[in-house]
């Protein structure tokens, strides 16, 4: 990619990270009232209405073969269904600081599987050290004395890189859908996972037995059009763009977005150690996504 591209890029990069980043905030509004997999449920279901009412106002169509249809039950597994769900599970046993240095290996599991198996994009050195420098960089910004209680409880650890190479698995299996449109696959994912996971709910949670305060509805709402609908129309753009190694890299932003919300909004204090995980971090993601040499 153009170093005039790239320019582009990031940006979205960047608030790919920010809303997903800021999910975090929401749902811990939002699941003080409405149980996890019913807030999944809504999260999911929302985003699908409001993906298929985009769709519907600039005409574009869902694909209709069943081949494509079985690729986005696979990329929803990955994306959404399986990974959120262990991911869920994992967090009941797992310091938040820890998981989230857990889930944030995901780049370095996309280098590693497209290294020994599916070789569809190209792979250096330098991306290599970026996907390390990004990890590291998010120990610094949750505190490494989250560290500390690794191998404690292994089956919720687990669960977390579990998580982790799920989220490589789509940012890899996301470069098949050349065929169909972002908006679409986004769609598509969208319409599986609001399948699978609202007859879940219903029977697990009987939602209509909930009275949520306006406040949790409303992180509902913000978490499941804003942080989910639009961030994947932005995902599915980058995964074409910046590759799966790329798109991945974002995981490694989140952790400091985290921060920097709590700083503006929850008047948490900004330390050295998480400036200069941020300073890792940021530098591991320019790692990743720097244009190859002779490239304009």
């Amino acid at each position: 990619m153009s170093s005039a591209k790239l320019r582009t890029e990031l940006p979205l990069l960047a608030l790919l990270a920010f809303l997903w980043g800021s999910s975090y905030l929401l749902i811990k509004v939002a699941v003080a009232e409405i149980p996890p997999v019913t807030l999944i449920a809504l999260r999911v279901l929302g985003a699908a209405i409001f993906l298929l009412l985009v769709m519907g106002a600039r005409s574009e169509r869902l694909p209709r073969d069943a081949r494509t249809w079985r690729m986005l039950l696979v990329q929803a597994v990955f994306n959404s269904i399986g990974a959120w769900t262990v991911l869920a599970w994992g967090q009941q046993y797992v310091e938040s600081g820890l998981a989230s240095v857990l889930n944030s290996t995901s780049p370095v599991f996309v280098f590693l599987i497209t290294a020994l198996v599916t070789r569809h994009e190209a792979l250096n050195g330098r991306k290599l050290v970026g996907a390390v420098l990004g990890v590291l960089g998010v120990a610094l910004i949750v505190g490494v004395d989250v560290l500390r209680g690794l191998g404690d409880q292994v089956a919720g650890q687990l669960a977390c890189l579990v998580g982790a190479v799920l989220y490589a698995g789509a940012a890899i299996y996301g470069k098949r859908f050349n065929h169909v449109s972002a908006i679409a696959t986004a769609t598509g994912t969208m319409i599986w996972a609001s399948l699978v996971l609202v007859p879940l709910a219903l029977v697990l949670d009987q939602p209509w037995t909930l009275t949520p305060s306006p406040t949790a509805l409303a992180a509902t709402v913000i978490l499941s059009i804003v942080c989910t609908g639009v961030a994947l129309l932005i995902y599915f753009r980058l995964v074409r763009t910046l590759g799966s190694m790329g798109v991945a890299s974002q995981s490694y932003l989140r952790a400091g977005i985290g921060v920097v919300l709590g700083v503006l909004l929850l008047g948490e204090t900004f330390t050295f150690p998480v400036a200069a995980g941020l300073c890792a971090a940021i530098a591991g993601v320019a790692l990743i996504n720097w244009p190859a040499k002779g490239r304009a």
